[in-house]
């Protein structure tokens, strides 16, 4: 019974292989798709980095002039 499981896992293991590099897909246009949608996301996340960053340097500010005043 182990060796039929065996035998079973290493047709599908060697078929995928195969099936793997024998592939020649060719994406047309699809690349560029997935390339502007990373930079807008990428623009997005520093954005929103660039605003933590100003929230912190104002709260940092405030502390100071807190500390100042004292």
């Amino acid at each position: 019974m182990k060796n039929a499981f065996k035998l079973g896992f290493l047709a599908l293991a060697l078929s995928l292989s195969v099936v793997a590099c024998n592939s020649e897909k060719k994406a047309e246009g699809t690349d560029s798709a997935a390339v502007d949608t990373a930079a807008a996301t990428l623009d997005s996340a520093a954005a929103t980095v660039d605003s933590a960053a100003a929230t912190v340097d104002s709260a940092a500010a405030k502390v100071d002039s807190a500390a100042k005043a004292h």
